[in-house]
């Protein structure tokens, strides 16, 4: 099996989505096919009544060919995603899906001979009472496969679904609404399929049933012909045959490869000292996997996301140049050329990467607690904001008095970041942290950003002036605004949980509010924060900052106390 090139029409982007629509096609063919298992709680007549809609839909020369060309293109692309997948360790829900997946055909291809093959040999009806009779009375272990079976494509499907739909920002507004329905549908399913085989279960029923002198040759058809017997045996054998042998062949090819690739590594160094070393061929996001390494991927490594992105430290240049996919993503979020992501990232010699979102491990969790939330990438702006010189202020007041200060400023942070549309993520000692654009576009957090941090500016400033008598030192803050992607989800140990944000955008707001005090300015933004927000910043001094974590310079804008009550968003 050989990658077809990125620029080609078969470019991995193109096969994803192919994937994808096939995914989605048998999506809506088992949808439609559980709902109409679930009328069955109303009567097994009501069920053959709603049958008629789905077989126009499904039955046709259109229907069919749209259907079993999805199922053959979905199992052939899962097929190779196996094989191109460097490493088999993976996250749990990645791992489910194709566990699943691949149980989906052993489960059900009993299931497709009963109908589609028994209704083109022996012309037999596959009609609910035909169907569950067959799965309910005469044979109830397969009856109970076929119900595994439902359970599995569906789990399947609904995780491919939460995979495709996550990054989506009204997703979790609706994700509860999604849960609830991909809970019913199965449920409501099986317990009209249960329902239907107690009915037809019942003797009283079953006397009372007319069968048509054609469905009774048919079924008797069924039975007794040796021959079609034989066939329908062939067809099975065929069925499962090419499945086991398609999976077996992709085995074999992975162990060949394997066997070749252990004389053809190379070293993937990271900043704690440890060195894994993969086959060449590898990304270096399976490369901490394999290692056992914790390392974020919020998209599970498909180059949709920049949460993997690791710095190369040394040579970057001898390194394989990103594709369209990686390009697009690095261009999003302004990155420099020693910035990569680490699941597109195949190094064809050693190399030296430091991850620059590193998740915390967890050693162990109090019972019943749910495990910390990578959560996803969102576009926002993040502002922190400090007190300058708040050891001196408050080295000579009593306790309280602090506590009454601190109060007094955590409320005007507080009330100026709620009434610019922000979200108070944590007050750090003196300090605080603000995230604008959890519901908004990136424009508007950062017009949010600034309206709030010239409120907190003006307010402070009242309280300097009631405080002035009291304090040693003028009371004056410092303000760093940054914008861009950062990890934003619910994060922390236990019971001791929030919604925060973590990456190198929260990162840059930091080191911003670090530089307004050094250059003894109450707000320093960077220059996308005032690119977005359309501020007018004639007459601003504008510098260039080094970053940790950054190759190139940053460009800021530094505002004095003087101008900082004044606001900047919105104009020019």
């Amino acid at each position: 099996m050989t990658t077809v090139s990125a620029t080609g029409i078969f470019s991995e982007r193109t096969i994803r989505r192919a994937r994808l629509g096939s995914g989605l096609v048998i999506f809506i063919f088992v949808l439609l096919h559980l709902s109409n298992h679930a009328i069955g709680l109303i009567s097994v007549a009501a069920a053959d009544k709603g049958a008629h809609l789905f077989l126009m839909i499904w039955r046709n020369p259109v229907g069919t060919a749209i259907f079993y060309s999805s199922v053959l293109i979905h199992i052939a692309l899962v097929l190779r995603a196996i094989y191109m997948r460097r490493s088999l360790v993976m996250p749990k829900g990645e791992m489910a899906q194709i566990v699943l997946g691949l149980m989906i055909p052993l489960l059900l291809i009993d299931h497709v001979i009963g109908t589609r093959i028994a209704h083109a040999f022996y012309g037999y009806i596959d009609d609910y009472d035909a169907v569950v009779s067959m799965l309910w009375i005469r044979n109830p272990t397969n009856g109970m496969r076929q119900a595994l079976g439902v359970v599995a494509v569906w789990i399947h499907g609904c995780i491919g679904i939460h995979f495709w739909l996550r990054y989506r920002p009204w997703y979790p507004n609706y994700a509860p609404l999604l849960l609830a329905l991909a809970i019913l549908v199965p449920v409501l399913s099986l317990l009209g399929f249960v329902e239907m085989g107690r009915t037809l279960a019942d003797p009283s029923y079953r006397q009372a049933m007319t069968i048509s002198a054609y469905k009774e040759g048919v079924n008797t058809h069924y039975t007794s012909n040796p021959e079609v017997h034989r066939q329908v045996a062939m067809i099975r054998a065929g069925l499962y045959g090419a499945f086991s042998a398609s999976l077996l062949i992709v085995v074999v090819a992975r162990a060949r490869r394997k066997l070749k690739e252990r004389l053809n590594q190379v070293a993937v160094h990271y900043p704690g000292g440890e060195v894994i070393r993969v086959p060449r061929g590898f990304s270096v996001l399976e490369a901490s996997r394999l290692g056992g390494l914790p390392h974020y991927s919020v998209c599970g490594g498909k180059g949709q996301c920049s949460t993997c992105r690791v710095q190369i430290l040394g040579d970057y240049e001898n390194l394989p140049p990103p594709d369209k996919m990686e390009q697009t993503t690095l261009r999003r979020i302004n990155a420099g050329p020693d910035v990569r992501l680490a699941c597109q990232l195949r190094p064809n010699s050693d190399v030296a990467v430091a991850p620059l979102l590193v998740p915390a491990v967890e050693a162990a969790l109090p019972a019943n607690s749910q495990e910390t939330s990578p959560g996803r990438e969102r576009e926002i702006a993040v502002l922190f904001v400090d007190i300058r010189h708040f050891t001196t202020l408050t080295e000579t007041r009593l306790p309280f008095d602090v506590v009454f200060l601190l109060n007094r400023y955590f409320a005007i942070i507080g009330k100026a970041v709620e009434q610019a549309g922000g979200r108070l993520d944590k007050f750090i000692g003196d300090g605080a942290m603000a995230l604008f654009g959890l519901g908004t576009t990136p424009e508007e957090a950062c017009r949010q950003a600034l309206s709030a941090a010239a409120t907190i500016v003006a307010e402070i400033e009242k309280l300097a002036a009631e405080l002035a008598d009291e304090l040693a030192l003028p009371l004056r803050i410092a303000i760093g605004i940054h914008t861009g992607p950062a990890v934003v989800g619910t994060m922390g140990y236990g019971r001791v949980r929030s919604m925060t944000a973590i990456g190198d955008t929260v990162n840059v707001a930091s080191r911003l509010e670090s530089a307004a005090k050094e250059f003894e300015a109450a707000i320093v933004i960077s220059e996308p924060v005032a690119s977005l927000s359309g501020a007018d910043l004639s007459g601003i001094e504008s510098r260039e900052i080094s970053v940790r974590g950054r190759a190139l310079p940053l460009k800021v804008y530094v505002i004095p106390r003087e101008k900082a009550a004044e606001p900047l968003e919105g104009k020019g």
